[in-house]
């Protein structure tokens, strides 16, 4: 199996939601109020990015005042910093198309939610995140940090504007990638980059369909730790072996469907047994239940829109579904479960 699928890189940049934004009732200023906007929103993408096209068509109906544009699905406001196809993939557990959100232009909840004063804080917390990326994989962020205004400015508007032949072109002078058997000959660190989103689904949720709205981000455990890869001659490691890399308390000694994978290389030869590594920013807080009778259970992974294989090599999901910062973020959907024990 190829670990690099120029296919499947392409899918990923061309992925988009459908959305369909509805200004908010309270900033409504002429009858009949203005229909909403249907337009595609960019998985690897931005909502602040759409505000361009959106503004226009709410222009005048607007209250006065000064914009602080703000989104927000079911009443919970949208951090602005998570790319569109995560938030899609997280807070809709049975996706919704056209997917609803409500736009504000008035009355940001500073208390809850980052103000994001248009473009720019968009990027540089894009380039932030590729000099975490860097430095995870490196070592250290300094060919980010040695990018010429020139090279710094394409490859922010090849994202912007969707240009994935842009982007990569600039990209590969980072040295990040993409990774293959010598991958850890070639990082100095053989660690990569991951977000990993927890949500616990309700009891007694058998289908998707029934999974109710969150109304806090408190409902959301965020991981920012990376896979710790060690290199095995002629062997690649599994997505479920990452996986046990990052939630050990879900993948535990018993013999069963989570336990270790051999995979025959060539229609995938993988083997697992990668070490535990530590966070690196947010420390993972426990979801298992106070209950002894109970543990939470992995119901779902979601990687850009895809229920995932755990057999996949790993190293071809990070080359081929990672977003264009370089992380590859990870919903993870669980439910409580009886302890057979």
């Amino acid at each position: 199996m190829e670990l690099c699928s120029e296919e499947a890189v392409r899918l990923v940049w061309e992925g988009a939601i459908p959305l369909q934004i509805h200004l908010h009732e309270s900033e409504v200023t002429t009858l009949p109020p203005p229909p909403p906007v249907l337009i595609l929103g960019p998985r690897i993408g931005y909502l602040p990015l759409l505000v361009t096209v959106i503004k226009p068509h709410f222009n005048d109906t607007l209250p006065p005042g000064v914009d602080s544009v703000w989104f927000d699905y079911k009443g919970l406001p949208l951090k602005w910093y998570i790319p569109t196809g995560v938030l899609f993939d997280l807070l809709c557990a049975e996706p919704e198309r056209p997917w609803n959100l409500t736009v504000h232009f008035r009355g940001h909840p500073g208390e809850i939610l980052t103000p994001c004063g248009g473009e720019d804080p968009v990027k540089w917390s894009f380039i932030n995140s590729l000099k975490e990326a860097a430095y995870i994989i490196n070592g250290n962020c300094k060919n980010v940090m040695n990018m010429s205004q020139t090279d710094q400015s394409e490859l922010w508007q090849s994202l912007a504007k969707g240009n994935m032949e842009s982007y990569t072109r600039v990209s590969s002078r980072l040295k990040l990638g993409p990774y293959g058997e010598d991958a850890v000959m070639r990082m100095s660190t053989g660690r990569i980059p991951i977000r990993l989103y927890l949500r616990i689904l309700g009891e007694d949720v058998d289908d998707l369909e029934d999974v109710t709205t969150i109304d806090s981000w408190d409902s959301i455990s965020y991981i920012n730790r990376p896979v710790e890869i060690h290199n095995e001659e002629g062997h690649y490691i599994t997505f479920r072996s990452a996986m046990r890399t990052l939630l050990p308390e879900f993948f535990d000694d018993e013999a069963s469907a989570f336990d270790h994978v051999l995979v025959p290389r060539g229609d995938y030869e993988i083997d697992d047994g990668i070490e535990n590594t530590e966070a690196t920013a947010t420390d993972f807080v426990s979801t298992k239940s106070q209950s002894p009778k109970k543990v939470n259970e992995i119901k779902l992974i979601r990687i850009q829109g895809i229920e995932v294989d755990l057999d996949i090599p790993f190293f071809w999901m990070v080359n081929n579904l990672k977003n264009p910062e370089h992380f590859l973020h990870i919903c993870v959907f669980m439910v409580p479960a009886l302890n057979p024990a």
